[in-house]
């Protein structure tokens, strides 16, 4: 077979991201359609530059799901191809099988494996970690700045304490530090993640308990359910294969774990928890301070309201615009803190299709064989600038409200 021309590669590249397409114009028809009735979601395709931004992300976000369903991918991202190493984007697959794919689109890269499935594989790594990773980090850092806002004081003082201590070191650092394989083997991850996986679980039930304090029969059997699914789902992420620390601390029994993470993976999930926490707090906090002199917190406490009913069902509300045009930021500085830990070659294993990892393996050869570094380092690009394009329509939109 001949190598295919730079049209024909882009063609089958485009052909091959079709699911992909189908999903954008269907998600974007039915938000254009009904926006009006999506709130800032809705407002957000008012925006120009939210709307590129939100098809820049989403188009990742499908890849990565796309890609996990093996919808996409032409070839096995771990698999080598004999013949294959360093060759250039088109390149046929020597002997390739009946019903396998018979080119390597994006080339080989310096183990022969297929840059375009390991690109496809890496926003998979992403889409999964980024966004979960951020949205723990808020709920931990929701759940201390609001009372330390509103209650001041030696609560305050030293729960900011806590928080400058961990903003005082470089983050690069901090993550060396949680990712060497002493700390690793000594079980510090794991007993982080024990700590930090519980703040949703407090969060949630302080969220339903005040809200339902004062219809105790509805309140009761529905903490119980939420509480009870969120406990099994903390205990199946904390536990593998039967502990969380093992030969240590004993975790959920092996028919009961719903699921098992890799311990790469919980290493930098806890890592990226840990270092984007404080930064929430710091901002959540002073909303919180700004927010409750307001006459709608005041009229709140006038009706005899509690603490937490007033911070969660007054003060975080109207704390949403900032908090959202966050959320969005910290997931680009998530998925550049992915990137660089791959590059370095910390957490994930060094097989892995990640982004970081793969850039990391082709930049060696750089200047040789600049297509299996370049890929994913766009991907990257357009991914962070996808989320700095959403936050930026997000603004634009809550400021108008």
């Amino acid at each position: 077979m001949e190598p295919l021309g730079t049209f024909e590669i882009i063609w089958r590249i485009f052909y091959q991201l079709s699911s992909v397409w189908i999903a954008l114009v269907i998600l974007f028809a039915l938000s254009i359609a009904f926006k009006r009735r999506l709130g800032l979601y809705g407002k957000l395709f008012d925006s120009p530059i939210g709307m590129v931004g939100f098809a820049l992300v989403m188009f990742w976000v499908f890849t990565g799901i796309f890609g996990a369903m093996d919808l996409i991918i032409t070839h096995d991202p771990l698999a080598q191809a004999s013949g294959m190493k360093n060759k250039v984007p088109g390149t046929p697959l020597r002997g390739a099988e009946e019903g396998e794919y018979a080119w390597y689109l994006l080339g080989g890269d310096n183990l022969a494996r297929d840059v375009f499935s390991r690109v496809i594989k890496g926003a998979w790594i992403v889409v999964q970690i980024a966004p979960l990773a951020t949205l723990f980090a808020f709920m931990v850092g929701i759940t201390l700045g609001l009372p330390a806002g509103y209650y001041g004081g030696r609560l305050d003082t030293l729960i900011s304490f806590m928080a400058n201590l961990i903003l005082a070191f470089p983050v690069i650092l901090l993550f060396y530090l949680l990712v060497t394989p002493e700390i690793i083997t000594a079980g510090v991850p794991n007993y982080m993640a024990t700590v930090l996986f519980v703040f949703p679980i407090i969060f949630l039930a302080v969220l339903l308990n005040s809200r339902f304090y004062t219809q105790p029969r509805l309140r009761t059997p529905l903490l119980i359910g939420v509480l009870g699914v969120a406990i099994w789902l903390y205990l199946s992420l904390i536990s593998t294969n039967g502990d969380v620390v093992e030969n240590t601390i004993p975790g959920l029994p092996a028919i009961l774990d719903l699921f098992d993470v890799p311990s790469g993976v919980l290493v930098v999930f806890v890592s990226v928890v840990f270092v984007n926490s404080p930064t929430v707090f710091r901002i959540v906090r002073g909303l919180t301070l700004d927010i409750k002199t307001r006459d709608y917190v005041a009229a709140a406490q006038t009706r005899g309201e509690g603490p937490w009913y007033i911070m969660l069902w007054e003060i975080l509300p109207n704390a949403r615009g900032p908090l959202i045009v966050d959320f969005c930021l910290r997931i680009g500085y998530t998925t550049i803190l992915l990137g660089t830990l791959g590059f370095f070659g910390l957490g994930l294993p060094p097989e892995s299709p990640d982004w970081g990892s793969t850039i990391n393996e082709g930049r060696k050869l750089l200047k040789i064989y600049p297509h299996p570094a370049l890929p994913p380092a766009l991907a990257l690009l357009s991914l962070v600038l996808g989320l700095n394009l959403l936050a930026d329509g997000l603004r634009e939109e809550s400021l108008r409200d």
